[in-house]
């Protein structure tokens, strides 16, 4: 497998982009979300054997490596946030890898594409990336847990918005899905996308609290009825974040709806996603069950902050045939 490139056999030259309309939602179809299913065993089986299907080398994978990186929301949401630490995390986003080494491969200029922070911390970052288009992403809605009172996770994400914020990650309440409560998730969802206006809405699921696949499948599909741009795994808080399976039910709900209403809404996977292998892997899956159209930023995100040192240590190796530590590659 290969992504599409237009210069040599390293260079990975983005196929002209349309700007796809935004999901609008839809009404609440509660047939479709009951009807959605989830095969655990085949599902478990199907993302067990993609790691050893889908490997990709040399110049190949340099390739692939380039593109995740213009996938990856880099990402730092520590209690210990300065505004310093945030500007060396800027500066990384918008030189992620050495000059040479991207020089080397064909690809100079490449970024990340988004750098996510808590509230407090859009100002610095916003200030850090002016002139580069890489937009700032925010954290919202009392994350991690979202349990904070309603009406002032919807103040948060006007404050988020209002302070430069061009993504909102917002986290949906848990409970209302393990009680099945469909009609107050779309609700709350439906709110969430208001109260963003033109900031796009990232929906994040917290998938290892949600007990099952097929609560995935229906969380999923309501979030995106009620408008949500993305959906996202985890807010990486959890015990467990993302993972093949849940991302395999993530990535065909978001083509079901596709299929259903033309609209095309993004997939973010989130925590725990560190070595470059995997985000090879994850790419992978994304290109076999949605095809190209989402291996490009406005779609498809990572959201990893250590996964970007490993990605620039495997393009040195590829251009330079020996491996640098990892110390070499720090995020600030």
């Amino acid at each position: 497998m290969t992504l599409t490139t237009s210069q040599g056999s390293t260079g990975l030259q983005p196929v002209p982009q349309t700007e796809l309309p935004r999901n609008p939602g839809m009404e609440l179809d509660m047939g479709w979300v009951r009807a959605a299913r989830a095969n655990r065993s085949a599902i478990e089986r199907r993302a067990a054997t993609l790691p050893g299907r889908r490997s990709v080398k040399k110049a190949h994978q340099a390739a692939w490596l380039a593109r995740a990186i213009s996938c990856i929301d880099l990402t730092t949401l520590a209690g210990d946030d300065t505004p310093g630490r945030v500007a060396r995390l800027c500066a990384k986003a918008r030189q992620p890898v050495r000059a040479d080494l991207l020089d080397a491969i064909g690809l100079p200029g490449l970024t990340v594409g988004a750098v996510c922070v808590y509230h407090d911390m859009i100002a610095p970052a916003v200030a850090a990336l002016q002139g580069t288009g890489i937009p700032v992403a925010a954290v919202s809605t009392g994350f991690p847990a979202g349990l904070s009172p309603f009406h002032l996770r919807l103040a948060e994400i006007g404050e988020s918005v209002q302070a430069g914020a061009a993504e909102i990650d917002i986290v949906i309440s848990r409970r209302k899905v393990l009680t099945g409560d469909w009609q107050g998730l779309y609700d709350e969802m439906r709110a969430f996308r208001a109260a963003c206006g033109e900031a796009h809405v990232k929906a994040i699921l917290a998938t290892g609290e949600l007990g099952t696949l097929q609560n995935v499948a229906r969380a999923s599909l309501v979030c995106m009825m009620a408008g949500a741009d993305f959906i996202k795994t985890s807010t990486g808080k959890e015990s467990v974040n993302a993972t093949l399976p849940v991302s395999l039910v993530m990535l065909r709900a978001i083509r079901d709806y596709h299929e259903r209403t033309g609209i095309h809404v993004g997939y973010k996977p989130a925590g725990g996603i560190s070595k470059a292998k995997d985000a090879v892997t994850y790419l992978a899956l994304v290109k076999e069950e949605l095809g190209d159209r989402w291996l490009r930023p406005d779609l498809f995100r990572f959201g990893a902050s250590s996964l970007l040192g490993d990605i620039e240590r495997q393009l040195e190796h590829h251009v330079t045939g020996a491996y640098s530590a990892s110390w070499r590659h720090a995020m600030g």
